[in-house]
């Protein structure tokens, strides 16, 4: 029998699991501080909520969950299916804030951290299992949620052991000025979107390929890469103004809103940020301010987020403001070699010592905080030992009959 794990999944080793603890502790101990809860969602959604329009291409990749105890199979395969596995965090935030939304502080800093499920074509660092870590703020409307969320998520990750990572920012509102000046229609602006946030992979050749087999002319393509080329010249320092000039269609409250946001990223220590006019994240719920985190050991970002302020509407009837941000739980653990060392003893113990001492001897260990794991003498003790450094162990005690040695460094080798 083929032991392997499902095809898209993996066995996480317990050295592999060590450091996904600890970026986990690391990144909920800032969030902590930051005032964000912790809640848990079901891994189930209703077949209906995860196909409702809220995930985009990730509606695609569903894994469908077929009805239990039907008396009769219905010829329609869709009619088989009543649930679905989740496919992220945001859609199943959507339906637990309108189901509990009377019992929630406004405004409410909610955090979020579990796998998720995509049919994905299995390949190098893309799974159908993964690990999404997601926090939101939801009721607050101003600019306050954006610059939290990125200062609390920027300290996570360096907590974490990723330091210098380099803030993007844009906005949708400023990405549909520039695309209405260029004469692109409201409602082609979806798709025009699409194939701009193809940018950093396919180039403005590869974008005007696309833009122009999508049908949209060459004065309009022009007209978003001589706005989008303008845009990035602009000094941070006097952003709004200059946004405003390059481009009259801009409305001043999102000149504003960009200005306070960037005015704030740049009061904040050494953080490192820059208005990247190209940054069109692809989820099309996003309503405002739009961001993601660039690390130079990644190629993809570490870290996106942005203003949702409808997205909540669609199950709760009414418009909440709300902003979120999701870490690549993922990408970070691979950026990250090992875990900082922990205090982990070994009770090495010859089998003719009484069960009772040896106990007795890890218990009075353990009352200090070590970690403290009991494990039988076994084998060459120099081989042994060295087994124990592999599996993430710091030092050991040896206990023979009526004779227990000090703690030693596992660095020290014994030949006896």
């Amino acid at each position: 029998m083929d032991l392997s794990p499902a095809r898209g999944t993996r066995d996480l080793l317990p050295a592999t699991v060590a450091v996904r603890d600890h970026v986990l502790a690391r990144i909920t101990e800032v969030y902590h501080r930051y005032g964000y809860q912790r809640i848990e969602t079901p891994a189930l959604e209703n077949i209906e909520r995860l196909t409702g329009g809220q995930g985009g291409e990730n509606e695609k990749l569903i894994f469908k969950i077929l009805r239990r105890g039907l008396a009769e199979i219905p010829e329609n395969l869709d009619d088989l299916v009543d649930l679905g596995l989740r496919f992220d965090l945001t859609v199943p935030l959507t339906r637990f804030y309108g189901n509990n939304h009377a019992q929630l502080p406004v405004p409410f800093r909610s955090f979020q951290f579990g796998p998720v499920w995509r049919a994905e074509r299995p390949q190098k660092g893309r799974y159908r299992q993964f690990v999404q870590c997601d926090i939101d703020l939801i009721g607050e409307e101003s600019v306050l949620a954006e610059i939290e969320l990125i200062e609390a998520t920027t300290e996570a990750l360096a907590a974490a052991g990723l330091p210098g990572v380099t803030v993007r920012l844009s906005d949708r509102r400023f990405l549909s000025a520039l695309a209405e000046s260029a004469g692109v229609a409201p409602e082609a602006q979806g798709g025009f979107f699409i194939t701009l946030d193809k940018l950093d992979k396919i180039g403005w050749d590869g974008v005007r390929k696309e833009l122009l087999g999508r049908g949209f002319t060459e004065d309009q393509v022009d007209g978003v890469q001589q706005a989008i080329s303008t845009a990035q010249g602009l000094d941070p320092a006097k952003l709004a103004d200059q946004l405003t000039d390059a481009l009259p269609a801009l409305p001043e409250d999102v000149a504003a809103d960009l200005a306070a946001t960037t005015g704030a990223l740049a009061a904040i220590g050494d953080l490192a940020w820059e208005f990247d006019p190209t940054l069109v994240r692809g989820m099309g719920y996003y309503t405002g301010q739009i961001f993601e985190l660039s690390h130079p050991g990644s190629a993809s970002s570490v870290a996106g987020g942005g203003r949702y302020d409808q997205l909540i509407g669609r199950s709760l009837g009414k418009d909440v403001p709300a902003c979120g941000f999701s870490i690549g739980f993922e990408r970070i653990v691979d950026l990250l070699d090992n875990a900082p060392k922990n205090d982990a003893l070994a009770v090495l113990h010859e089998s003719d010592v009484p069960t009772a001492e040896v106990l007795a001897v890890a218990r009075e260990l353990r009352a200090g905080g070590r970690q403290v794991t009991t494990i039988r003498r076994r084998g060459k003790f120099g081989a042994q030992l060295g087994r124990l450094q592999e599996w993430g162990y710091t030092s050991f005690v040896h206990v023979k009959p009526g004779d227990i040695t000090e703690v030693r460094p596992l660095a020290v080798r014994e030949t006896s």
